[in-house]
């Protein structure tokens, strides 16, 4: 009997100690189309978290992704994004134009591009989105320039690299 107590004990031990981690991730595939003369940028977030992220910059509740969300809620996703993330192009900031979003299962999917865009030398991110929310967020740039594919791996203590 005293066996069969110790094998619970140790059984509940070893299952509390798995605890549920949510992990905080965004992905930004940035893409220069020369053709084009453009860059253009896709973002995948997860809505819960972006939502969090508004109602604290904004101090009101957003729905985005959600039946009732409004054309408030995606002007503000919108204004929060373009302060939180920014490209230089060859030392020279550029405006990102927002061209419309989806929703693909529980993340928000945005489009949005730079125009004018010759020929990229050199590109700077800095994304600091979602790092005032979850001090584990992690934003992943990958990157498509010239047919040359880089990475940066951005987090609240370095959030912001530059590729060549």
């Amino acid at each position: 009997m005293r066996r069969i107590g110790v094998i619970c004990f140790l059984l509940f031990i070893t299952l509390s100690s798995f605890t549920i981690h949510k992990f905080y991730i965004a992905i930004y595939q940035i893409n220069f189309v020369p053709d084009k003369k453009r860059i253009e940028i896709t973002s995948r977030i997860f809505v819960d978290d972006l939502n969090a992220a508004l109602e604290k910059r904004f101090k009101v509740k957003t729905h985005i992704g959600d039946a009732t969300e409004t054309t408030d809620d995606v002007s503000k996703m919108n204004q929060y994004l373009l302060e939180h993330f920014k490209i230089k192009v060859n030392g020279a900031s550029k405006n990102i134009i927002f061209i419309s979003k989806e929703m693909e299962s529980n993340v928000v999917v945005g489009y949005y591009k730079i125009v004018e865009v010759s020929n990229v030398k050199s590109i700077y991110v800095e994304n600091k989105s979602l790092m005032e929310v979850f001090s584990e967020q992690q934003n992943i740039i990958q990157t498509n320039i010239n047919r040359k594919k880089q990475s940066l791996l951005l987090t609240a203590d370095n959030w912001s690299g530059v590729l060549k």
